[in-house]
């Protein structure tokens, strides 16, 4: 059987568009016999002399999560409950709040909320700690343990204590679970002749969706881009092959020289060492491309964003990404339950390791927030004819002062996608008078 990686963080929910077991191991491996007996020595105090009772099933399943616990924060022990999960996330959906975690120093950290769900409506944030559930203490709670108490059915409530490092106090938030559907590629119009286009996770036919989204906003552009911006923020990653075949939606093969890995991964066997190479054809034809990342942004994010960077097809922007530079393979164990084992590590083309370094942004900007005017400064307004009521049109097809309020507006909203079009801009400029 096909062997499926993938590379995502730890996470509520674990976000798998779909999954395939791998085959065990053929061989056999040798096992201390003086570590086995310790093992049935403590099995047979804990049956025999434990305050409550225990049972074979319930040591042995602990025995294997403490042993995958051991070994990083993202080998997992898959028991028959997270399995259905996994069933009903290849689906395309699921029941939760919608919120990626991992474990710091004893803390539940968010990665990201995932794009239009409860935890994001709810003012969940990357970079957040979740400090506990429904008042119940999470502080160095096992990952495990604390994704079961945020999950439960459609509808019902579950209450979140969370602080962030700009926290003055912690602030409560109540949150609904949901049924979350994920649309993993939306686009927009930024102005004529530039797009935006976000990806929320990497899954199976994620690569075909941005081409048939490119292919759309190209239409409505007039036929023509002269830039895009892809916003990879807060997206936690997904399966590998994903990310990597959006890469080479933007990656030529034939300009790429004799290098045309867009990741390689390399481990202890044969088995892990892959690498996923770029294919001909550009489909934006060299027009300019800027990527967005933040600490949020992990996995595949950073697998796209650090080929794109390499190969300097595009200019990334935001802030330092996550860190997350493993892979994870699903073995089964009896059918029913299986385990999800670290191993391998990615690379960028450059031969990068990404793992707890992240991908450094080629120009940093911060996730600025900007005021609206309030009452009392409006006499500070630069007041203009088009600002007066009924004021005549200068009769061009779009008036250039609404045209800079709306750039206004997104420059309050959005402030580095803000300035990821103004570079696109004059990226675009600098060309059209090169090539004078």
């Amino acid at each position: 059987m096909k062997i499926k990686t993938y590379c995502f963080t730890i996470l509520t929910i674990l976000l798998l568009n779909s999954f395939a077991f791998a085959a065990p191991p053929k061989d056999t491996v040798t096992v201390n016999a003086d570590e086995v007996r310790r093992l049935g020595t403590a099995i047979n105090y804990i049956k025999k002399l434990y305050v409550n009772p225990t049972t074979d099933k319930q040591l042995f399943s602990g025995a294997i999560s403490g042993m995958l616990k051991n070994l990083d924060p993202h080998s997992a022990y898959l028991d028959i409950d997270t399995l259905k999960q996994l069933m009903d996330y290849a689906k395309g959906k699921f029941a939760g709040i919608g919120i990626e975690i991992t474990q710091e120093k004893g803390l539940i950290k968010v990665v990201s909320p995932i794009d239009d769900t409860p935890a994001k409506k709810a003012g969940i944030k990357a970079g957040d700690y979740i400090i506990a559930v429904n008042d119940k203490s999470l502080i160095n709670k096992p990952l495990d343990e604390a994704t079961k108490l945020m999950r439960g059915k459609k509808g019902t409530k579950v209450t979140l204590t969370v602080v962030n490092k700009q926290d003055k106090k912690p602030r409560k938030l109540t949150i609904k679970r949901a049924i979350i559907n994920i649309q993993s590629v939306k686009g927009k119009i930024l102005e004529p002749g530039y797009a935006y286009i976000r990806i929320s996770q990497f899954q199976d036919k994620t690569d075909k969706k941005l081409i048939a989204k490119i292919k759309e906003l190209r239409k409505k552009s007039g036929g023509n881009l002269h830039g895009l911006v892809l916003d990879l923020r807060n997206n936690p990653g997904g399966l590998l092959d994903s990310a990597a075949k959006v890469a080479d939606v933007f990656l030529d093969s034939q300009k790429l020289g004799t290098n045309k890995r867009i990741v390689y991964t390399k481990g202890r066997t044969k088995a892990s060492h892959k690498q996923e190479v770029a294919t001909k054809g550009d489909i934006l034809n060299d027009a300019r491309l800027i990527v967005l990342i933040n600490r949020g942004s992990a996995s595949g994010s950073e697998i796209v964003a650090g080929a794109l960077q390499d190969y300097k097809r595009a200019v990334v922007m935001g802030e330092r990404s996550f860190g997350k530079g493993s892979v994870q393979t699903i073995f089964p164990i009896d059918g029913k339950t299986g385990i999800k084992l670290t191993t391998s590590l990615y690379y960028t083309p450059k031969g990068r390791e990404i793992q707890a370094e992240g991908i450094k942004p080629d120009i940093v900007v911060q996730d600025l927030k900007f005021q609206k005017p309030n009452e009392e400064s409006i006499i500070f307004w630069e007041i203009r004819e088009t600002d007066l009521p009924k004021y005549i049109k200068n009769g061009s097809k779009e008036d250039k002062h609404i045209k800079q309020k709306r750039i206004q507006t997104l420059k309050i909203k959005d402030y580095q996608l803000y300035e990821a079009l103004r570079l696109l801009k004059s990226l675009h400029l600098l060309q059209q008078r090169k090539d004078a």
